[in-house]
């Protein structure tokens, strides 16, 4: 993520007016019509108005790790029950591990009841995820001028 300072210059340099140039054999710029198409390629430099970037947003996702955001499901049972089966063991060998003395029979019933617990907590967690993520995607992004804004 870019530091505020380097923000602050991105965002100056998008505030103002550019022109295109193409630089000639001999090195010297040369200005381009505006109606005629800017050609890409290694002889021109290249310096894109903010206008000619798109949408604010678009620009912004490459910034982010160029990655796809993270997709959360809903909230299931079935999700709950098979990673309890998977916590169940490490449990068990915890409880084990803290109390050497017991017998097994009691450490399946204390591993019993830290599930009664666990699974259910495991879907409420869930549940505050997903909705969560929800309101994240029904909210209108800001564009920006909140991680800009200062506060008192």
């Amino acid at each position: 993520m870019p530091s505020r300072k380097q923000r602050r210059r991105r965002e100056k340099d998008r505030r103002h007016e550019y022109e295109y140039v193409l630089v000639d054999d001999e090195g010297r710029e040369v200005p381009v019509d505006e109606a005629a198409e800017p050609r890409r390629g290694p002889e021109r430099k290249e310096a894109r108005p903010a206008a000619a970037k798109g949408a604010r947003g678009s620009a912004r996702q490459p910034a982010r790790g160029g990655r796809a955001a993270r997709v959360v499901e809903p909230p299931s049972w079935r999700r709950v029950g098979k990673r309890s089966l998977i916590f169940a063991p490490l449990m068990f060998l915890t409880v084990m591990l803290l109390n050497s003395k017991q017998s097994t029979a009691s450490h399946l019933v204390t591993t019993g009841f830290l599930l009664v617990f666990f699974v259910p907590f495991q879907f409420v967690m869930d549940s505050i995820v997903y909705r969560s993520y929800v309101r994240r995607q029904d909210k209108p992004e800001a564009g920006g001028s909140k991680s800009t804004r200062r506060r008192p």
